[in-house]
């Protein structure tokens, strides 16, 4: 169980005796993007050791929020993955995602990034109101590392999944374009003329991608209340 203890009779107390331990959000946050092997874990968790990663996992195991899972052969591996009651805490990630995102810039120096990250950053500020029918690919970069992923658009609202389906047009940016561009803060041509942006395929349908996100608009909210 987690060394935390509030002695309060409260579901937040609760909540954060379970998650609020250093680094166990960010467990979570890899498992919330897929089952994952101990090493895996560790080498996105830069800075976590393999003692302290033990310690994380087993107290969210007895918890019920995190199960281990055996493969069967010819695989034969062990993984970690959320619980149905894990999953359910997702809509809190993202609204945390979403208030986290203010104090996202500037970059700290020496700070990691993984582009599979990029799939929960986004899906926080999707819109969750019908949208335009559209697959957009997208290709987030950063260094020699590159994730790909699908913006898919509905009376849904938008969905993002990973791989690149059925995509007439892609975007190619690091994490920072993508923002700028989907928030409205540069054009897409700005940034294809700039260098810091690829398109392949349909470039009128990759200029529609700020219309599935809701960056923009929270940005002029913002600006207002200021």
């Amino acid at each position: 169980m987690s060394n935390i203890h509030y002695p309060q009779f409260c579901a937040l107390a609760r909540a954060a005796e379970l998650i609020g331990e250093r680094w166990t959000l960010l467990i979570i946050r890899e498992l919330l993007l897929g089952p994952k092997r101990f090493g895996d874990l560790l080498d996105h968790l830069d800075g976590m050791s393999p003692t302290l990663l033990t310690a994380r996992l087993t107290a969210l195991i007895d918890s019920n929020v995190v199960r281990r899972i055996t493969l069967p052969r010819p695989v034969n591996a062990q993984l970690y993955e959320l619980t149905d009651i894990g999953r359910e805490i997702q809509p809190a990630i993202r609204e945390l995602i979403r208030w986290g995102g203010r104090f996202l810039f500037p970059p700290v120096p020496g700070d990691t990034f993984e582009p599979d990250w990029v799939l929960l950053g986004l899906d926080a500020i999707a819109k969750r109101t019908p949208v335009p029918e559209m697959n957009v690919g997208l290709v987030v970069t950063h260094g020699k590392k590159s994730a790909g992923f699908t913006v898919a658009g509905g009376q849904s609202g938008t969905a993002i999944q990973k791989g690149i389906t059925d995509c007439k047009g892609t975007l190619e940016a690091p994490f920072d374009v993508v923002l700028q561009i989907v928030g409205m803060g540069v054009s897409l041509d700005d940034a294809i003329a700039a260098k810091r942006a690829m398109v392949s395929g349909s470039a009128a349908l990759v200029r529609k991608l700020p219309q599935l996100f809701d960056l923009a608009e929270r940005r002029r909210g913002m600006m207002t209340k200021q």
